[in-house]
């Protein structure tokens, strides 16, 4: 007893002979059916290269589309060309012009008479898969698809919402429960045979001939109904990607190949000439005896699906924009925001870069121009101080700008006068550290002098702004980490506040900090509040404080020392 091959071919015809003549030289007889689609002069010239093979015959041809009845058709008649032409053939294997053995033909042989009475056949009902792609599980056997859903996709659309709307539903023949599975089985003669001889073949195939790609279905529904030992598997090794397409193998996947000690594989690059030449050769050397194992290479698959679909945290490239909030990770690495401290301490931003070693900018998002570390002109990754060029797409700008600079942490300053278009990006970045002292934009206010009036007007619109920031930050949208202080709760222990921030910033709990950042002289700051609330302005985002108080946090003046006798 041997094990019968069907091809299903339709390109690559070159390929497809090799792979004949080595199933056939591995004592496998070959029945081939060629899609109908394929020009007479192309059908001829590949049956004549296989002229000279006695175990090799050629089925009639049906049209192959995919989705469609036709390759469950040419199936079909290959099979029964291959029952009816070699009585001695027990197994059924399907395979295509692009599907290449893994193992020698004889260890599958050997392999398949230990289980004389097994199908290899993937085979499950809807509610038990993920595979479906494109929303149609149950509905692709109750509704019906009469345009092709690659040449007119818009009518099969259509159609669909048509049918759903007016909830049509077909009927399932009656003693069948749809299962669906891969396209690629391994059947017993005993099953095949009952599955083409059933007397009610007529009305399966008419109800499955209007099913949605019924080569999925079909054999996998129709086997449940004969078979005696199902082994809901295939013994053909096929990957596929997040949209339902097949992966495709190539030479760098050798090895790859090769673990997973799996008979067949699908789909083999046609110019994968190191592939062709390792794995079609009969070498006994080469007998494994293991058992099939593609869960062997399942993560590898898992982690090419999750790059293709997210790619590397931080980076976008042309070959791979993702759609909104599909991104890996909108940056690549940490990062820190500070809000309201360079208007609240003096030389705030070189004390920081001393004590933490990171590269500290001033405000990237300043209306003027971008305001990078000492001020240069153009920063890593070519990135220049334009603020044109930033704001055509502030998200990539500091995507950018954090992924040129990996290994060294970035920290900006941010407030209410910058441009807010990246204030919800900064929300969301889990890798924003964000640190807040709301209402320190009055500080600059307070120490300028300019006419009141206009430093009221200006207060209320950074205040408005200030208060939509902190809204984004507060939201159940954010996923950075956040502190907020207002102004009045920061001074009154601001080096415990500063210590946090720098512990979580460094990872570590750093000494205490021995060199503080000196701070404003707020001395008055409470009676210009005071104004502004007098004005008909209320700034509430500074806290509480006081009309009449001391200067606040500064150190008290020394006493001159004196000796007790």
């Amino acid at each position: 007893m041997t094990v019968g091959v069907v091809m299903l071919v339709h390109t690559a015809f070159d390929r497809a002979e090799q792979i004949a003549r080595h199933w056939v030289e591995g004592g496998c007889p070959v029945v081939i059916h060629v899609d109908k689609t394929v020009p007479d002069d192309k059908f001829e010239t590949f049956k004549t290269a296989l002229g000279d093979l006695e175990k090799v015959k050629f089925s009639r041809r049906h049209r192959c589309e995919w989705g469609t009845w036709g390759i469950v058709a040419g199936t079909q008649s290959a099979s029964e060309l291959m029952l009816r032409s070699f009585p001695n053939v027990r197994h059924v294997f399907l395979a295509s012009g692009s599907c290449m053995p893994l193992r020698p033909v004889r260890e599958l042989r050997r392999y398949l008479d230990s289980r004389p009475r097994t199908d290899f056949i993937e085979s499950a009902t809807t509610s038990d898969v993920p595979w479906t792609v494109g929303g149609l599980d149950r509905e692709r056997f109750t509704l019906r698809f009469p345009f092709s859903w690659r040449k007119n996709r818009y009518l099969f659309d259509r159609y669909v919402a048509l049918q759903r709307r007016f909830r049509f539903r077909r009927k399932i023949p009656e003693g069948i429960v749809p299962h669906m599975g891969s396209q690629w089985w391994c059947l017993t003669r005993q099953t095949l045979s009952a599955i083409l001889q059933d007397p009610d073949r007529p009305l399966y195939d008419k109800y499955f001939a209007k099913v949605w790609i019924p080569d999925e279905s079909y054999f996998q529904t129709l086997a449940r109904l004969y078979a005696v030992n199902i082994e809901s598997r295939s013994l053909t090794l096929s990957k596929f990607d997040f949209q339902g397409k097949p992966h495709i193998f190539y030479d760098d996947h050798l090895q790859l190949l090769r673990r997973s000690d799996c008979f067949v594989a699908r789909k083999i690059w046609p110019r994968a000439d190191l592939l062709y030449q390792a794995f079609l050769v009969e070498d006994a050397a080469t007998m494994k005896g293991a058992e099939p194992s593609p869960g062997k290479i399942d993560r590898i698959f898992s982690k090419a699906v999750d790059r293709r679909t997210k790619g590397r945290p931080g980076l976008y490239m042309q070959s791979r924009w993702p759609n909104q909030d599909w991104e890996n990770g909108i940056t690549s690495s940490p990062y820190s925001v500070f809000s309201g401290f360079g208007e609240l301490f003096e030389n705030f931003e070189p004390w920081l870069a001393r004590i933490t070693g990171s590269r500290v900018h001033g405000h990237l998002y300043a209306r003027d121009r971008v305001q990078f570390d000492g001020r240069q002109k153009f920063f890593n990754g070519a990135l220049s101080d334009a603020p044109a060029l930033r704001d055509h797409n502030p998200q990539m700008f500091l995507t950018n700008l954090i992924w040129n600079t990996r290994g060294e942490r970035q920290a900006f300053q941010f407030g209410p006068s910058d441009s807010q278009k990246i204030s919800w990006t900064l929300a969301k970045d889990p890798n924003a550290q964000i640190s807040v002292i709301s209402g320190s934009w009055a500080v600059p206010l307070f120490q300028s002098n300019r006419d009141f009036a206009d430093l009221r007007h200006e207060a209320a619109l950074l205040q408005r702004v200030e208060n939509e920031h902190l809204a984004a930050l507060r939201s159940t949208w954010a996923k950075a980490r956040i502190r907020i202080w207002t102004m009045a709760d920061f001074i009154e222990s601001p080096m415990e506040a500063i210590q946090l921030v720098i512990d979580e910033m460094t990872g570590e709990k750093t000494r205490r900090i021995a060199e503080a950042p000196r701070m404003h002289d707020l001395t008055g700051f409470g009676q210009f509040l005071q104004n502004l609330k007098n004005q008909g302005m209320h700034p509430y985002l500074m806290g509480d404080f006081p009309v009449a108080s001391a200067p606040l946090n500064q150190a008290p003046t020394a006493r001159k020392p004196y000796l007790v006798k």
